[in-house]
């Protein structure tokens, strides 16, 4: 059975985004490069919101035709190319990206058939609203987070408050050059 995971960079203080849905304080280097990578090796299906989605779709495929692109990035734009993403989100009505499958109903249910699919995780990459609904639907069986060394204040936070207590299981952990922290935790299931 196929698991969902949630990949998320986070700050020091639980936010995923600045104020204004920036990213820029992630300490991105060769070596958070070298383990998002290795997380992407267990990605059969990557999950993601419609903001998240939109954002991805106006930006990988054009780097396949972009002579700055690295090797890298003509890469990982393959792999997203060719790979079965599915996209969350009640507003879209259609989508247009090849091999994408849209759940905008019954989120929990039809989750759960693709969890029976055979084949590698389901991993949600960014997309705090549905990161939200999915810790509120109890459906993350692990998180893949890398925590960066900065206190933002303000923004977007991970884990919302007044939710009911998450207990997790630590895995793995990682302290890179940079000071960044990869976590790597299974959900306990609540009896």
């Amino acid at each position: 059975m196929r698991k969902v995971v949630l990949f998320m960079h986070v700050s020091l203080d639980g936010f995923v985004a600045g104020p204004n849905g920036e990213l820029d304080w992630i300490s991105y280097d060769q070596d958070l490069m070298d383990a998002a990578d290795e997380i992407v090796k267990t990605v059969g299906s990557p999950i993601y919101g419609r903001v998240t989605y939109q954002m991805m779709e106006n930006y990988w495929p054009t780097l396949l035709n972009n002579p700055e692109s690295t090797q890298h990035d003509i890469d990982h734009a393959n792999w997203i190319e060719d790979i079965g993403k599915i996209v969350i989100s009640k507003s879209l009505k259609e989508v247009r990206w090849n091999r994408t499958t849209l759940i905008n109903e019954n989120i929990a249910e039809e989750i759960g058939k693709l969890k029976q699919e055979p084949g590698k995780d389901l991993v949600i990459f960014g997309s705090p609203s549905i990161a939200h609904t999915f810790i509120d639907l109890d459906l993350i069986d692990e998180y893949r987070l890398t925590v960066s060394p900065i206190v933002l204040g303000r923004g977007t936070r991970l884990f919302q408050e007044d939710k009911p207590t998450k207990r997790l299981n630590l895995l793995s952990s990682k302290t890179l050059p940079s000071g960044v922290l990869v976590l790597h935790y299974e959900a306990k299931k609540e009896q």
